[in-house]
């Protein structure tokens, strides 16, 4: 079995004030990115949430949770957030929507990156949102990462992980999708709890990559346009899981997921 490179991962959800987040997120690439991975997390991507313009989006990775309370106390009490930290803040109204997650079985996490990480002088661009679906700016490729969250009212277990990889996971990619990662609800305790997570929650999460929105489009239109999804896989489905809600996410110049 490969080593999944991340086993435990939040899925970052801020709300900013409004006409903040290319403010955020310039300070973001430039000032937070190495400084936590030299302390040994991973910023995994970080995005503009295209259906909401005072939103972004970051994925964080760590080998642990030990790990994570060590990093996280290392980060926060340290002179880089020391520094910026209180800029950051100021442009947040909430920071708390937090979901900690792990691999599905131990092994669907994100993939090794395809290429290095752009420099810090990387153009950050604007909100972008057209049919390229990228950050609006500089050479970054204009991809689109898409995440697919499912809530239910209790863990999500291996029968329904063998639904989605065996029947789900091939359909969806027969219509164009290319599925990342497959995450469902970390139930350790939170080891830092100066940042809060959404608790008492059960989470299925998948990630895709898509080349443009066009592409996710016409994605969702196979979708509608197949019968065996329509007249099987997703009425199961919605049984199983009940409603989606999926980000539609620009990845920032400097983001390693894209």
């Amino acid at each position: 079995m490969p080593e999944v490179r991340y086993p435990v991962v939040e899925l970052r959800q801020y709300t900013l004030r409004p006409g903040q987040r290319d403010v955020l997120i310039e300070l973001f690439d430039r000032e937070f990115v190495e400084s936590q991975e030299a302390l040994g997390m991973a910023v995994v991507g970080q995005f503009r949430d295209l259906d909401s313009p005072d939103r972004f989006v970051w994925l964080r990775g760590f080998q642990d949770m030990p790990s994570r309370a060590e990093a996280l106390r290392s980060f926060y009490t340290g002179p880089i957030w020391r520094t910026h930290g209180p800029a950051a803040n100021a442009t947040m109204v909430d920071s708390d929507d937090v979901l900690l997650l792990r691999p599905v079985a131990g092994r669907f996490g994100f993939p090794a990156p395809v290429a290095a990480r752009p420099g810090a002088d990387a153009d950050g661009g604007g909100d972008g949102g057209g049919d390229g679906g990228g950050d609006g700016g500089g050479d970054a490729p204009g991809s689109l990462v898409v995440a697919t969250m499912y809530f239910r009212d209790r863990p999500f277990d291996d029968a329904f992980a063998d639904f989605f990889e065996h029947q789900l996971r091939p359909a969806l990619t027969e219509a164009g999708a290319t599925p990342l990662a497959r995450l469902h609800t970390e139930y350790a305790e939170n080891t830092y709890p100066a940042l809060p997570v959404r608790a008492g929650e059960h989470a299925f999460v998948w990630f895709a990559r898509f080349d443009s929105v066009r592409a996710l489009d016409d994605h969702l239109s196979r979708l509608r346009g197949c019968d065996r999804w329509q007249n099987d896989l997703l009425p199961r489905l919605s049984t199983l899981a009940g409603p989606a809600r999926r980000l539609r996410l620009a990845p920032t110049a400097r983001s390693l997921l894209r």
